[in-house]
């Protein structure tokens, strides 16, 4: 997740020193979002019987390598080629990775485990991404790509040796495409996970992409203090990731309208008061608390949904969020572009206030039969 997001903190000076525009430098952060939602469902189906340890080591050798190419490449079309590489890496991990607590703790521990292994996205944005932005303004951003390349290869080799063999059950069917398609059509619960997690994620990344010019010119808080509180924000992040892990897997759908609720009345809120840096810097916080529950949960809903098919559940649970993000950059730029900083905010709200209203209107996910 760290390779991912890197770039967010880094388009200048890499924009600078390859000589293409911050916007140009911009398509590190949209490409491998993109590729990462169709990499998600075409690996899952192609991996087959395939041991799942292999499938993930060589999975984090790909996004490690790639990261060392950012690092040596000579122009931005050997940047962007990479970050394409890291988009598959990520899209193909997660798809797999996501649903293995089931595999590798016993049923009581399964909610624990799984926040556990998301608790990794809010931590990515709380050291990964301050550390490698920090460490590229120190020493250039080749340094950045090249620590978080280094690190990767380190996580290959403890992954090899601490993650026991995954191997396909021989009684299991391979997947098809097919079968994510019926996945998709024949189970509603599937179908509401991926109905949430769109305007979810869609309304979280409208606000989040430009919430520095939402602190900045509409809460009015000082520049040089959003570093700082963007920290605040992924810390409490993670405490609801892991707040939310456990109440997910006894309801999830309680735990989404809490959530929903939650980001409905913060993002409000911080449209609404112009100019009060201290009710911004509180909102903040109560919004990284908030959406830090948001992965585990949404990912817990299509476990729950679809026991019997994980990875092909966590493959479309994958490729939605991944295509929300970059939808929900994408909106929101128009926003603040064609309206004004503060429509971000009050868009990101009427999507999670719709997503309230289709979780109330939603059965509970229960497993198939």
């Amino acid at each position: 997740m760290t390779s991912e997001l890197l770039p967010v903190g880094l388009l200048t000076p890499v924009g600078t020193t390859l000589d293409v525009s911050e916007g140009t430098a911009g398509l590190m952060v949209t490409a491998p979002g993109i590729v990462a939602a169709f990499a998600a469902p075409v690996i899952a189906v192609t991996a087959g019987r395939l041991d799942r340890r292999v499938l993930l080591a060589a999975l984090i050798a790909l996004v490690g390598i790639a990261n060392l190419a950012c690092a040596a490449a000579p122009n931005f079309a050997v940047v962007l080629v990479a970050r394409v590489l890291v988009g598959v890496g990520v899209g193909g991990f997660w798809a797999i990775a996501g649903g293995l607590a089931l595999r590798l703790v016993p049923p009581a521990q399964v909610a624990r485990a799984t926040a556990v292994v998301f608790g990794g996205v809010s931590t990515a944005s709380v050291l990964g991404v301050p550390a490698g932005t920090f460490m590229g303004e120190l020493t250039g951003w080749r340094t950045a790509f090249a620590a978080v390349g280094a690190l990767g290869l380190v996580a290959l080799v403890v992954l090899v040796f601490l993650l026991p063999p995954l191997p396909t059950e021989a009684s299991a069917r391979r997947m098809t495409f097919r079968d994510l398609s019926r996945l998709g059509r024949d189970n509603p619960g599937v179908r509401a996970g991926l109905a949430l997690t769109f305007l979810l994620i869609t309304g979280h990344f409208v606000a989040y992409t430009f919430v520095r010019p939402i602190l900045r010119d509409v809460a009015g808080v000082d520049d040089g203090l959003i570093g700082v509180l963007l920290l605040g924000y992924g810390v409490a992040g993670v405490a609801g990731n892991f707040a939310a892990g456990t109440r997910a897997s006894r309801d999830a759908r309680r735990t989404l309208l809490a959530i929903t609720t939650t980001l409905t009345v913060a993002l409000t809120l911080l449209a609404l008061l112009h100019d009060v840096p201290a009710a911004g810097i509180a909102l903040l916080i109560v919004w990284g608390l908030a959406y830090g529950g948001v992965p585990v949960s949404l990912q817990t809903w299509m476990l729950t949904a679809a026991p019997k098919a994980t990875e092909a559940a966590t493959s479309l649970f994958v490729a939605v969020f991944n295509l929300s993000i970059a939808l929900g950059a994408l909106l929101g730029a128009l926003a603040v572009d064609n309206i004004a900083t503060a429509a971000a905010p009050w868009l990101g709200a009427a999507l999670a206030l719709l997503t309230a209203l289709t979780a109330a209107a939603a059965r509970r996910p229960t497993a198939d039969r």
